[in-house]
């Protein structure tokens, strides 16, 4: 192996530590070396939050936490910071420049939960990156109240990394919805961002789209339905990045549902699960979209607490290349929380999906989104969790699998505590979390596979309302493993000869 071939795994290793990139082998190298490449932790990571609401009468409260991890170092720096805001209800185009604001939030050491707040309508999306031993799975929760109007409810979100390609399934242009996508720009140039509508008859034509400048360190939100001039209940939105990288996520807002976020599904594949409905559900909507040029038909199931079931009546969903598919599921769960499975049947597409579940009745009714996830895999982490009102859901939707479930220290006091859970091939187990001894304020829950199949997760918050009673104010995110490590290529020599 020559030194040109040395520099080149170098320089891969050096960018996968940094950026969590896996490192590929070198040129002409078998793969033998991948075979016995380590997984060390990242060295950077960022983070974006969207502006939290419209409403003067939002209350958003930030936590962010970092696991501990073996490897990273005994030092680290991060902080959370306001970006521009710019409002438009189209093609977005201001010309905002980044703020240097006092921090929101500065994370000190891992293990430690910090939390900050902020209050009113104006309040900014934050930018923020962490290195060193605070980068490693870093997880920062946004969680705001509005106690009523548009939107009302719980509105929760975990903030998250740019990236340059978003799926969302499930958003909608219907009279009675506000949805806002929300696009954040973290570096020093310009973001040129297009963003597509499909419907149940396929692609929404367009132009005010496509182009639109997110200025370097802003954030720009477009109502959707100034895309179309003709509303639809379910549409998936597509959201591409020419130039530069963003972070996204859908601010959907409903005049008799309430409202919360609609984060990105997970990438499009075969086999979909979408974990934690609550056991109290009223009505689940499926959404799902395949982006390729064929056809995907799936089974429907529903692991709940016993096994998996097949709705009736519902046991199956034809999914048209680029038209969005829609079916309502009604009170599916029946009493018991469960989660859906959605599984190929002979030569299926890929596919996105998400679910929008509704608690309550009639005037008493909220709404949440459950998007598509991956699993737990190494380990996930969820911030912003409260003495009363977490519920935590893990399926396994083949093997049966073990995870070690981990309750941080709060972050104004507490002893972290722990738990083992093995849930059962095809089931849902839905629990109270633990809750570390001595709590005071909020803590983080990290899920860790141990053993098994491949365990699916998510968290649901719920708070009550003295204004709204009666009104179940909840949130629920899933808990995709945080790659907060990377595999990085074992050197067979020594590196230091290319300094010679």
């Amino acid at each position: 192996m020559n030194r040109t071939t040395l520099s080149l795994i170098a320089a891969a290793a050096a960018l996968a530590a940094v950026t969590g990139f896996a490192a590929a082998t070198a040129p002409g190298d078998d793969g033998d070396s991948a075979k016995a490449a380590a997984r060390l932790p990242v060295e950077r990571s960022s983070l974006l939050c969207p502006a939290p609401s419209t409403s003067d009468l939002a209350e958003t409260a930030y936590t962010s936490y970092t696991p501990v991890s073996t490897g990273s170092g005994s030092s680290g720096k991060a902080a959370l910071s306001s970006a521009t805001r710019e409002l438009t209800d189209g093609a977005g185009s201001g010309k905002g420049k980044g703020k240097a604001d006092k921090p929101v939030l500065s994370p000190l050491k891992p293990g430690k939960p910090v939390a900050g707040e902020s209050s009113g309508a104006e309040s900014p999306a934050l930018v923020g990156s962490a290195d060193g031993n605070l980068a490693p799975g870093w997880t920062v929760q946004q969680t705001t109240e509005v106690a009523a109007g548009t939107g009302r409810g719980l509105l929760g979100v975990n903030c998250s990394a740019p990236d340059t390609d978003f799926w969302f399934p499930g958003a909608s242009t219907a009279k009675e919805r506000s949805d806002y996508i929300h696009l954040t720009n973290p570096d020093d140039s310009a973001a040129v961002v297009d963003v597509q509508l499909y419907g149940a008859n396929g692609a929404i034509k367009s132009d005010v789209g496509e182009g639109i400048q997110v200025q370097p360190h802003s954030s720009v939100p477009v109502l959707l339905s100034t895309l179309t001039d003709k509303p639809q209940t379910n549409v998936t939105l597509h959201v591409t990045a020419r130039s530069g990288r963003v972070a996204a996520a859908v601010l959907a807002a409903d005049d008799k549902l309430g409202g919360d976020w609609l984060p990105a599904s997970a990438d499009p594949a075969g086999t979909v699960v979408l974990p934690g409905i609550p056991k109290d559900a009223t009505s689940v909507r499926l959404v799902a979209f395949t982006p390729g040029d064929n056809d995907a038909d799936l089974k429907i199931q529903l692991a709940s607490p016993t096994g998996r079931i097949t709705p009736a009546g519902h046991e199956s969903l034809h999914v048209k290349s680029g038209m969005t598919a829609a079916v309502d599921l009604g009170d599916v769960t029946r009493g018991e929380a469960g989660s859906l499975v959605l599984t190929p049947t002979g030569d299926s597409a890929p596919v996105v999906a998400a679910l929008r579940v509704v608690r309550g009745k009639g005037a008493n009714q909220e709404s949440a989104f459950i998007p598509a996830t991956r699993p737990v895999g190494a380990r996930a982490t969820v911030a912003d969790n409260r003495a009363k009102g977490s519920t935590l859901s893990l399926t396994a939707p083949g093997a049966a699998g073990t995870v070690k479930v981990t309750a941080s220290a709060g972050t104004e006091g507490g002893t972290p505590v722990t738990k083992t859970y093995t849930v059962k091939a095809g089931t849902t187990t839905s629990v109270r979390p633990p809750v570390p001894a001595g709590l005071k304020g909020s803590y983080a829950l990290t899920v860790e596979q141990v053993s098994g199949g491949e365990v699916y997760g998510s968290r649901m918050l719920d708070v009550s309302d003295a204004d709204v009673p009666g009104v179940p104010m909840f949130t629920v995110q899933t808990l995709p493993d945080d790659r907060g490590t990377v595999s990085v290529p074992h050197a067979d020599q020594d590196l230091s000869v290319l300094q010679k």
